[in-house]
Protein backbone atom coordinates (compact mmCIF):
# COMPACT_ATOMS: atom_id res chain seq x y z
CA UNK A 1 0.00 0.00 0.00
CA UNK A 2 1.22 3.46 -1.18
CA UNK A 3 1.88 6.60 1.18
CA UNK A 4 -0.40 9.86 -0.39
CA UNK A 5 2.42 12.30 0.91
CA UNK A 6 5.26 12.76 2.72
CA UNK A 7 4.94 12.92 6.58
CA UNK A 8 6.59 15.84 8.41
CA UNK A 9 8.69 14.53 11.26
CA UNK A 10 12.17 16.47 11.34
CA UNK A 11 12.46 18.74 13.86
CA UNK A 12 15.03 22.06 13.59
CA UNK A 13 17.95 19.58 15.49
CA UNK A 14 17.15 16.67 12.36
CA UNK A 15 17.35 19.38 10.20
CA UNK A 16 20.65 20.87 11.08
CA UNK A 17 22.32 17.49 11.89
CA UNK A 18 21.17 16.67 7.87
CA UNK A 19 23.03 19.89 6.73
CA UNK A 20 26.15 19.24 9.09
CA UNK A 21 26.22 15.24 8.68
CA UNK A 22 26.48 15.31 4.75
CA UNK A 23 28.72 17.69 4.33
CA UNK A 24 31.27 16.61 6.95
CA UNK A 25 32.61 13.27 5.14
CA UNK A 26 36.36 12.00 4.52
CA UNK A 27 37.53 15.72 2.89
CA UNK A 28 38.48 17.69 5.94
CA UNK A 29 41.31 14.69 6.44
CA UNK A 30 42.65 14.69 3.01
CA UNK A 31 42.18 17.30 0.97
CA UNK A 32 44.41 19.94 2.73
CA UNK A 33 47.59 18.52 1.15
CA UNK A 34 46.28 19.28 -2.11
CA UNK A 35 45.31 22.72 -0.97
CA UNK A 36 49.13 23.60 0.66
CA UNK A 37 50.86 21.92 -2.20
CA UNK A 38 48.73 24.82 -4.65
CA UNK A 39 49.46 27.67 -2.49
CA UNK A 40 52.39 26.95 -0.54
CA UNK A 41 51.20 28.90 2.76
CA UNK A 42 49.91 28.75 5.90
CA UNK A 43 47.60 31.58 5.63
CA UNK A 44 46.62 30.68 2.32
CA UNK A 45 45.75 27.75 3.72
CA UNK A 46 43.29 28.86 5.74
CA UNK A 47 41.95 31.67 3.35
CA UNK A 48 40.61 29.36 0.80
CA UNK A 49 39.06 27.46 3.60
CA UNK A 50 37.76 30.44 5.09
CA UNK A 51 36.52 31.64 0.89
CA UNK A 52 35.03 28.59 0.35
CA UNK A 53 32.93 29.03 3.97
CA UNK A 54 32.10 32.59 3.71
CA UNK A 55 30.79 31.47 -0.22
CA UNK A 56 29.12 28.08 1.47
CA UNK A 57 27.53 30.20 4.39
CA UNK A 58 26.35 33.47 1.99
CA UNK A 59 25.03 30.70 -0.20
CA UNK A 60 22.96 28.60 2.45
CA UNK A 61 21.42 32.45 4.00
CA UNK A 62 20.36 33.18 0.32
CA UNK A 63 18.69 29.92 0.19
CA UNK A 64 16.44 30.62 3.17
CA UNK A 65 14.07 32.49 0.81
CA UNK A 66 13.89 29.84 -1.61
CA UNK A 67 13.34 26.93 0.39
CA UNK A 68 10.50 29.00 2.05
CA UNK A 69 8.95 30.09 -0.78
CA UNK A 70 8.78 26.18 -1.95
CA UNK A 71 8.59 24.38 0.74
CA UNK A 72 8.30 20.76 -0.92
CA UNK A 73 10.90 18.24 -1.55
CA UNK A 74 12.82 19.01 -4.92
CA UNK A 75 14.87 21.69 -3.54
CA UNK A 76 17.25 23.28 -5.88
CA UNK A 77 15.37 21.54 -8.91
CA UNK A 78 12.64 23.19 -7.81
CA UNK A 79 13.80 26.50 -7.74
CA UNK A 80 15.85 26.18 -10.82
CA UNK A 81 12.35 25.29 -12.62
CA UNK A 82 10.60 27.76 -10.94
CA UNK A 83 13.08 30.73 -11.83
CA UNK A 84 14.03 29.72 -15.04
CA UNK A 85 11.88 26.72 -16.74
CA UNK A 86 11.69 23.10 -17.12
CA UNK A 87 14.54 22.38 -19.07
CA UNK A 88 17.11 24.08 -16.29
CA UNK A 89 15.74 22.37 -13.81
CA UNK A 90 15.92 18.83 -15.43
CA UNK A 91 19.62 19.43 -16.21
CA UNK A 92 20.48 20.22 -12.45
CA UNK A 93 18.38 16.79 -11.82
CA UNK A 94 19.92 15.04 -14.67
CA UNK A 95 23.73 16.34 -13.97
CA UNK A 96 22.91 15.28 -9.81
CA UNK A 97 21.13 12.03 -10.59
CA UNK A 98 24.24 10.96 -13.16
CA UNK A 99 27.31 11.96 -11.03
CA UNK A 100 26.93 14.93 -8.54
CA UNK A 101 24.87 12.97 -5.84
CA UNK A 102 25.61 9.24 -6.91
CA UNK A 103 29.64 9.70 -7.65
CA UNK A 104 29.77 11.58 -4.32
CA UNK A 105 27.82 8.49 -2.49
CA UNK A 106 30.64 5.88 -4.13
CA UNK A 107 33.17 8.20 -3.32
CA UNK A 108 32.28 8.69 0.22
CA UNK A 109 31.67 4.30 0.06
CA UNK A 110 34.89 3.51 -0.91
CA UNK A 111 36.53 6.13 1.67
CA UNK A 112 34.49 4.54 4.26
CA UNK A 113 36.50 1.07 3.24
CA UNK A 114 39.71 2.16 2.91
CA UNK A 115 39.71 3.55 6.43
CA UNK A 116 38.29 0.48 7.42
CA UNK A 117 41.34 -1.94 5.95
CA UNK A 118 43.42 0.53 8.59
CA UNK A 119 41.43 -1.71 11.54
CA UNK A 120 40.66 -4.70 9.31
CA UNK A 121 43.22 -5.20 6.55
CA UNK A 122 41.22 -7.38 4.93
CA UNK A 123 38.72 -4.86 3.43
CA UNK A 124 42.50 -2.97 1.29
CA UNK A 125 42.31 -1.87 -1.96
CA UNK A 126 45.37 -4.03 -2.70
CA UNK A 127 42.49 -7.59 -1.79
CA UNK A 128 41.49 -8.76 -5.23
CA UNK A 129 38.39 -10.63 -5.11
CA UNK A 130 38.02 -10.61 -8.82
CA UNK A 131 39.70 -9.55 -11.83
CA UNK A 132 38.42 -10.70 -15.65
CA UNK A 133 41.20 -8.83 -18.08
CA UNK A 134 41.37 -5.03 -17.28
CA UNK A 135 38.11 -4.93 -15.19
CA UNK A 136 38.73 -6.02 -11.34
CA UNK A 137 37.18 -5.61 -8.10
CA UNK A 138 38.48 -5.65 -4.81
CA UNK A 139 37.41 -5.69 -1.14
CA UNK A 140 37.09 -1.85 -0.75
CA UNK A 141 34.80 -1.53 -3.46
CA UNK A 142 32.77 -4.54 -2.60
CA UNK A 143 32.40 -3.26 1.01
CA UNK A 144 31.57 -0.05 -0.26
CA UNK A 145 28.48 -1.46 -2.23
CA UNK A 146 27.24 -3.18 0.51
CA UNK A 147 27.27 0.23 2.81
CA UNK A 148 25.44 1.93 0.06
CA UNK A 149 23.09 -0.99 0.06
CA UNK A 150 22.35 -1.51 3.66
CA UNK A 151 21.63 2.55 4.03
CA UNK A 152 19.45 2.48 1.13
CA UNK A 153 17.64 -0.33 2.73
CA UNK A 154 17.20 1.14 6.56
CA UNK A 155 16.21 4.72 5.03
CA UNK A 156 13.74 2.73 2.73
CA UNK A 157 12.05 1.76 5.93
CA UNK A 158 10.80 5.38 6.72
CA UNK A 159 12.57 8.57 7.32
CA UNK A 160 12.29 8.04 11.09
CA UNK A 161 15.53 5.55 10.52
CA UNK A 162 17.34 7.83 8.79
CA UNK A 163 16.76 10.25 11.05
CA UNK A 164 17.93 8.21 14.20
CA UNK A 165 21.25 7.46 11.82
CA UNK A 166 21.55 11.07 10.50
CA UNK A 167 21.51 12.72 14.14
CA UNK A 168 22.89 10.56 16.24
CA UNK A 169 26.35 9.89 13.79
CA UNK A 170 26.68 13.91 13.30
CA UNK A 171 26.90 14.49 16.83
CA UNK A 172 29.37 11.59 17.71
CA UNK A 173 31.48 12.92 14.58
CA UNK A 174 31.11 16.66 15.54
CA UNK A 175 32.30 16.13 18.58
CA UNK A 176 35.27 13.68 17.98
CA UNK A 177 36.29 16.65 15.82
CA UNK A 178 36.24 19.10 18.38
CA UNK A 179 38.02 16.76 20.59
CA UNK A 180 40.78 16.14 17.95
CA UNK A 181 41.32 19.65 17.50
CA UNK A 182 41.57 20.09 21.65
CA UNK A 183 44.05 17.39 21.44
CA UNK A 184 46.04 19.03 18.65
CA UNK A 185 45.74 22.49 20.20
CA UNK A 186 47.40 20.98 23.38
CA UNK A 187 50.21 18.97 21.79
CA UNK A 188 50.97 21.87 19.66
CA UNK A 189 54.83 22.29 18.63
CA UNK A 190 55.77 26.03 19.11
CA UNK A 191 59.05 25.68 16.51
CA UNK A 192 56.82 24.09 13.96
CA UNK A 193 54.10 26.81 14.52
CA UNK A 194 56.09 29.48 14.30
CA UNK A 195 57.73 27.82 11.25
CA UNK A 196 54.57 27.48 9.36
CA UNK A 197 53.63 31.33 10.19
CA UNK A 198 57.00 32.96 9.04
CA UNK A 199 56.14 33.80 5.52
CA UNK A 200 52.41 32.99 6.19
CA UNK A 201 51.07 34.57 3.13
CA UNK A 202 54.12 34.07 0.30
CA UNK A 203 51.62 32.08 -2.17
CA UNK A 204 53.88 29.87 -3.90
CA UNK A 205 53.76 25.92 -5.82
CA UNK A 206 55.46 23.92 -3.08
CA UNK A 207 56.39 20.66 -4.94
CA UNK A 208 56.22 17.35 -2.67
CA UNK A 209 60.51 17.30 -3.05
CA UNK A 210 60.65 20.68 -0.96
CA UNK A 211 61.37 22.83 -4.30
CA UNK A 212 58.90 26.39 -4.49
CA UNK A 213 57.59 27.96 -7.77
CA UNK A 214 56.49 31.54 -7.67
CA UNK A 215 53.56 32.43 -9.07
CA UNK A 216 52.24 35.24 -11.37
CA UNK A 217 49.78 37.34 -10.28
CA UNK A 218 47.35 35.72 -12.86
CA UNK A 219 48.23 32.49 -12.33
CA UNK A 220 48.17 32.14 -8.57
CA UNK A 221 44.57 33.26 -9.24
CA UNK A 222 44.17 29.77 -10.89
CA UNK A 223 46.04 28.13 -7.99
CA UNK A 224 44.11 29.54 -5.73
CA UNK A 225 40.61 28.22 -7.34
CA UNK A 226 42.41 25.26 -8.31
CA UNK A 227 42.87 24.53 -4.20
CA UNK A 228 39.47 25.18 -3.73
CA UNK A 229 38.24 22.29 -5.74
CA UNK A 230 39.05 20.42 -2.75
CA UNK A 231 37.11 22.85 -0.10
CA UNK A 232 34.40 23.10 -2.18
CA UNK A 233 34.02 19.55 -2.51
CA UNK A 234 34.46 19.31 1.35
CA UNK A 235 32.05 21.81 2.27
CA UNK A 236 29.42 20.09 -0.86
CA UNK A 237 25.99 18.86 0.03
CA UNK A 238 24.99 21.26 2.42
CA UNK A 239 21.95 22.00 0.31
CA UNK A 240 20.57 18.12 1.02
CA UNK A 241 18.25 19.29 3.33
CA UNK A 242 16.28 21.23 0.70
CA UNK A 243 15.52 18.05 -1.23
CA UNK A 244 13.21 16.75 1.63
CA UNK A 245 11.36 20.08 3.00
CA UNK A 246 8.19 18.03 3.03
CA UNK A 247 9.12 16.06 5.58
CA UNK A 248 10.26 18.88 7.99
CA UNK A 249 8.33 20.25 10.51
CA UNK A 250 7.59 23.97 10.19
CA UNK A 251 10.10 24.23 7.29
CA UNK A 252 9.31 27.50 5.98
CA UNK A 253 11.26 28.59 9.46
CA UNK A 254 13.39 25.79 10.07
CA UNK A 255 15.13 25.16 6.64
CA UNK A 256 17.13 28.64 6.36
CA UNK A 257 17.67 28.35 9.86
CA UNK A 258 19.17 24.88 9.96
CA UNK A 259 20.87 25.74 6.46
CA UNK A 260 22.38 28.11 8.32
CA UNK A 261 23.52 26.86 11.30
CA UNK A 262 24.87 23.82 9.78
CA UNK A 263 26.67 25.44 7.60
CA UNK A 264 28.22 27.83 10.33
CA UNK A 265 28.96 24.53 12.77
CA UNK A 266 30.96 22.81 9.78
CA UNK A 267 32.77 26.44 8.99
CA UNK A 268 34.27 27.01 12.01
CA UNK A 269 35.24 23.15 12.54
CA UNK A 270 36.98 22.78 9.36
CA UNK A 271 38.77 25.92 10.30
CA UNK A 272 40.46 24.61 13.36
CA UNK A 273 40.89 21.52 12.12
CA UNK A 274 43.15 22.92 9.53
CA UNK A 275 44.74 25.27 12.53
CA UNK A 276 45.53 22.58 14.44
CA UNK A 277 47.34 20.33 11.66
CA UNK A 278 49.60 23.40 11.36
CA UNK A 279 50.20 23.04 14.65
CA UNK A 280 51.44 19.65 14.75
CA UNK A 281 53.08 19.23 11.00
CA UNK A 282 54.89 20.97 8.79
CA UNK A 283 53.57 22.46 5.36
CA UNK A 284 56.14 19.92 3.88
CA UNK A 285 54.82 17.14 5.98
CA UNK A 286 51.05 18.50 5.01
CA UNK A 287 51.84 18.47 1.50
CA UNK A 288 53.05 14.68 1.46
CA UNK A 289 51.32 12.67 4.26
CA UNK A 290 51.07 9.59 2.59
CA UNK A 291 48.28 9.32 -0.21
CA UNK A 292 47.09 13.10 1.21
CA UNK A 293 46.09 11.51 4.20
CA UNK A 294 46.64 14.54 6.21
CA UNK A 295 44.24 13.62 9.47
CA UNK A 296 46.28 10.47 9.86
CA UNK A 297 49.42 11.87 9.61
CA UNK A 298 48.51 14.10 11.92
CA UNK A 299 46.44 11.11 14.61
CA UNK A 300 49.51 10.13 14.71
CA UNK A 301 51.82 12.98 16.20
CA UNK A 302 48.48 13.84 18.33
CA UNK A 303 47.74 10.36 19.61
CA UNK A 304 50.89 8.20 19.32
CA UNK A 305 50.88 4.47 17.91
CA UNK A 306 47.08 4.46 18.40
CA UNK A 307 46.28 7.42 16.58
CA UNK A 308 46.03 5.72 12.92
CA UNK A 309 43.36 3.36 14.86
CA UNK A 310 41.35 6.57 16.72
CA UNK A 311 41.47 8.55 13.65
CA UNK A 312 40.56 5.44 11.16
CA UNK A 313 37.24 4.80 13.59
CA UNK A 314 36.65 8.65 13.24
CA UNK A 315 36.55 8.79 9.16
CA UNK A 316 34.44 5.65 9.55
CA UNK A 317 31.44 6.94 11.56
CA UNK A 318 31.83 10.16 9.71
CA UNK A 319 31.46 8.93 6.03
CA UNK A 320 29.26 6.25 7.04
CA UNK A 321 26.89 8.80 8.73
CA UNK A 322 27.63 11.33 5.34
CA UNK A 323 26.46 8.70 3.00
CA UNK A 324 23.30 8.03 4.75
CA UNK A 325 22.44 11.86 4.58
CA UNK A 326 23.43 11.45 0.83
CA UNK A 327 20.84 8.51 0.77
CA UNK A 328 18.32 9.69 2.26
CA UNK A 329 17.80 13.03 0.78
CA UNK A 330 18.94 12.43 -2.68
CA UNK A 331 15.67 10.29 -4.05
CA UNK A 332 13.92 12.85 -2.92
CA UNK A 333 14.81 14.87 -6.10
CA UNK A 334 13.92 12.31 -8.58
CA UNK A 335 10.87 11.84 -7.12
CA UNK A 336 9.92 15.24 -7.45
CA UNK A 337 11.02 15.00 -11.38
CA UNK A 338 9.22 11.63 -11.92
CA UNK A 339 5.80 13.66 -10.68
CA UNK A 340 6.67 16.13 -13.41
CA UNK A 341 7.01 13.50 -16.20
CA UNK A 342 11.03 14.05 -16.29
CA UNK A 343 12.17 10.73 -14.36
CA UNK A 344 11.44 7.28 -14.13
CA UNK A 345 7.59 6.97 -13.66
CA UNK A 346 8.10 4.40 -10.62
CA UNK A 347 10.68 6.74 -9.40
CA UNK A 348 7.22 9.18 -8.26
CA UNK A 349 5.65 6.51 -5.41
CA UNK A 350 5.45 6.65 -2.27
CA UNK A 351 6.08 2.96 -0.47
CA UNK A 352 4.09 2.10 2.43
CA UNK A 353 6.44 4.27 4.76
CA UNK A 354 6.17 7.34 2.77
CA UNK A 355 9.40 6.73 1.12
CA UNK A 356 10.52 7.02 -2.57
CA UNK A 357 12.10 3.66 -2.49
CA UNK A 358 11.84 3.11 -6.02
CA UNK A 359 14.16 6.39 -6.62
CA UNK A 360 16.19 5.13 -3.67
CA UNK A 361 16.97 1.54 -5.44
CA UNK A 362 17.91 3.50 -8.68
CA UNK A 363 20.26 5.78 -6.79
CA UNK A 364 21.68 2.61 -4.96
CA UNK A 365 22.37 1.04 -8.98
CA UNK A 366 24.13 4.00 -10.11
CA UNK A 367 26.06 4.85 -7.01
CA UNK A 368 26.98 0.84 -6.61
CA UNK A 369 28.21 1.12 -10.35
CA UNK A 370 30.49 4.78 -9.84
CA UNK A 371 32.03 2.33 -7.10
CA UNK A 372 32.92 -0.27 -8.85
CA UNK A 373 34.02 1.76 -11.99
CA UNK A 374 37.10 3.66 -10.12
CA UNK A 375 36.23 6.64 -11.90
CA UNK A 376 34.07 8.99 -9.16
CA UNK A 377 37.02 11.05 -7.73
CA UNK A 378 38.06 12.02 -11.31
CA UNK A 379 34.60 12.96 -12.01
CA UNK A 380 33.79 14.97 -8.26
CA UNK A 381 37.08 17.19 -9.53
CA UNK A 382 35.52 17.70 -12.86
CA UNK A 383 32.02 18.23 -11.81
CA UNK A 384 32.89 21.01 -9.21
CA UNK A 385 32.68 23.51 -11.82
CA UNK A 386 29.11 22.56 -12.75
CA UNK A 387 27.83 21.95 -8.84
CA UNK A 388 29.18 25.75 -8.22
CA UNK A 389 27.37 27.15 -11.97
CA UNK A 390 24.08 25.76 -10.95
CA UNK A 391 24.69 27.54 -7.18
CA UNK A 392 25.13 30.54 -9.49
CA UNK A 393 22.21 30.15 -11.51
CA UNK A 394 20.13 29.16 -7.98
CA UNK A 395 20.85 32.33 -6.24
CA UNK A 396 20.50 34.56 -9.61
CA UNK A 397 16.84 33.20 -9.01
CA UNK A 398 16.09 34.57 -6.37
CA UNK A 399 16.52 38.06 -8.02
CA UNK A 400 14.49 36.51 -11.04
CA UNK A 401 11.65 35.48 -9.05
CA UNK A 402 11.77 38.71 -6.98
CA UNK A 403 10.63 40.33 -10.32
CA UNK A 404 8.65 37.06 -11.53
CA UNK A 405 6.31 36.68 -8.60
CA UNK A 406 6.11 40.09 -6.62
CA UNK A 407 3.72 39.22 -4.22
CA UNK A 408 4.55 35.37 -3.64
CA UNK A 409 4.60 34.87 0.23
CA UNK A 410 8.36 35.13 1.59
CA UNK A 411 8.17 34.64 5.10
CA UNK A 412 12.14 34.78 5.48
CA UNK A 413 14.38 36.73 2.92
CA UNK A 414 17.74 36.24 1.93
CA UNK A 415 20.18 37.72 4.60
CA UNK A 416 21.71 40.64 2.94
CA UNK A 417 19.37 40.86 0.11
CA UNK A 418 20.78 41.91 -2.93
CA UNK A 419 24.52 42.16 -1.64
CA UNK A 420 25.66 39.08 -0.33
CA UNK A 421 23.66 36.83 -3.24
CA UNK A 422 25.68 39.01 -5.56
CA UNK A 423 28.47 38.53 -3.92
CA UNK A 424 28.18 35.07 -4.09
CA UNK A 425 27.78 35.31 -7.68
CA UNK A 426 30.56 37.53 -8.31
CA UNK A 427 32.98 34.83 -6.36
CA UNK A 428 31.72 32.06 -7.99
CA UNK A 429 31.95 33.12 -11.34
CA UNK A 430 35.32 34.05 -10.59
CA UNK A 431 36.06 30.59 -9.36
CA UNK A 432 33.99 29.41 -12.95
CA UNK A 433 36.35 31.24 -15.04
CA UNK A 434 39.49 30.85 -13.44
CA UNK A 435 39.02 26.81 -13.84
CA UNK A 436 38.60 27.47 -17.15
CA UNK A 437 41.55 29.13 -18.28
CA UNK A 438 43.88 27.39 -15.32
CA UNK A 439 42.11 24.01 -15.51
CA UNK A 440 40.07 23.55 -18.57
CA UNK A 441 40.05 19.25 -18.12
CA UNK A 442 38.07 20.31 -14.39
CA UNK A 443 35.40 22.02 -16.60
CA UNK A 444 34.33 20.39 -20.01
CA UNK A 445 33.40 16.98 -18.91
CA UNK A 446 30.76 18.20 -16.42
CA UNK A 447 29.15 20.38 -18.82
CA UNK A 448 29.18 17.51 -21.15
CA UNK A 449 27.49 15.72 -18.64
CA UNK A 450 24.78 18.30 -18.18
CA UNK A 451 24.76 18.84 -21.54
CA UNK A 452 23.37 14.81 -22.76
CA UNK A 453 20.51 16.11 -20.08
CA UNK A 454 19.28 18.11 -23.07
CA UNK A 455 18.19 15.36 -25.78
CA UNK A 456 17.04 13.33 -22.55
CA UNK A 457 14.85 15.87 -21.67
CA UNK A 458 13.01 16.20 -24.89
CA UNK A 459 12.39 13.05 -25.12
CA UNK A 460 11.00 12.69 -21.73
CA UNK A 461 8.34 15.69 -22.85
CA UNK A 462 7.63 13.81 -26.03
CA UNK A 463 6.60 10.94 -24.24
CA UNK A 464 4.83 12.26 -21.41
CA UNK A 465 2.33 14.40 -24.41
CA UNK A 466 2.03 10.76 -25.96
CA UNK A 467 0.77 9.96 -22.53
CA UNK A 468 -1.71 12.83 -22.07
CA UNK A 469 -3.08 11.81 -25.66
CA UNK A 470 -1.43 15.34 -27.16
Amino acid sequence: MEANSFKPSLNLLDATMIVAGSMIGSGIFIVSADIVRNTGSTGWLMAVWLITGFMTLAAALSYGELSAMFPKAGGQYTYLKEAYNPLIGFLYGWSFFAVIQTATIAAVGVAFAKFTAYIFPFFSEDHLIFQLGSFSVNAAQLLSISVIVLLSFINSRGIQSGKLIQTSLTLIKIVSLLSIIAAGFYMLKPDIWNANWQHAWQLQKLHTDGRTESYSFIAALGAIAAAMVGSIFSSDSWNNVTFIAGEIKNPKRNIGLSLFLGVLIVTVIYLLTNIAYTGVLSLQDIANAPKDRVGVTASEIIFGSNGTMIIALMIMISTFGCNNGLILAGARVYYTMAKDGLFFSKAGHLNSKAVPANAMVLQCVIAAAWSLSGKYGDLLDMISFVVVCFYILTIAGIFILRKKMPDAERPYKAFGYPFLPLLYILMGLSFCILLIIFKPNFTWPGLLITLTGVPIYFAAVRNKKKEMGE
